[in-house]
């Protein structure tokens, strides 16, 4: 499995790298999450500058994308070339995106009249949008899912795995990530968020 992070300038870094570690341990079954970007750098919003592992364009090729957050995420969703460039077709990816970025979903037209989650920062600008958002951490709705707060990232990257994989992966990711001592309750706090997205989606 090929999974995009699609990461900007003014990037949060838990989005991105959180969920690149947690997928990353399904490297041993082949899979590669990879942080794509419309430039070579993209810089943090804490000044970290990273350089791409992949062209934005990878994530019309990818078959999941996780779009993180970022301050500049209101800057992108107005910017209608850098959009074009992102292609994704829910019919055969899983499409993810957290915070901020579900601004960007609600802009390329993949959550529509579905609620959605996202930051208290960003609610404003996604209702704004014409988006219902909830007070929860994670929703999913087919293969479209959102996410709030900085540390949701474990649950888009958890459903990523349930969803490609297995349940037993995703918790063994989780385990692996999870702080000692603190383990087990980790792993049942996250699979209870992400369990009736899984499902609902084998009953479709």
């Amino acid at each position: 499995m090929r999974i995009a992070i699609l990461t900007f300038d003014g990037f949060n870094e838990l989005d991105s790298f959180i969920a690149a570690g947690i997928l990353n341990r399904m490297r041993a079954k082949g899979w590669q999450a990879r942080i794509a970007a419309p430039t070579a750098e993209v810089v943090s919003m804490n000044g970290v500058a990273i350089q791409r592992q992949e062209a934005l364009e990878f994530a019309g090729e990818a078959d999941a994308v996780l779009i993180g957050s970022g301050i500049r995420t209101r800057e992108i969703a107005n910017d209608a070339a850098l959009l074009s460039r992102i292609k994704l077709d829910p019919t055969r990816q899983l499409i993810g995106a957290q915070c901020s970025g579900t601004l960007l979903l609600a802009k390329l037209g993949l959550i529509g009249s579905l609620p959605a989650c996202t930051d208290l920062t960003t609610k404003p600008w996604v209702v704004e949008a014409g988006v219902e958002v909830l007070d929860a951490p994670f929703v999913a709705h087919g293969n479209v899912a959102t996410a709030g707060g900085c540390l949701a990232s474990q649950y888009l990257a958890a459903w990523t795995i349930a969803r490609l994989s297995s349940p037993k992966d995703a918790a063994e990711a989780i385990h692996y990530v999870a702080p000692v001592g603190e383990k087990d309750r980790c792993v049942t706090g996250a699979m209870a968020v992400i369990a009736p997205f899984l499902e609902a989606a084998l009953a479709a």
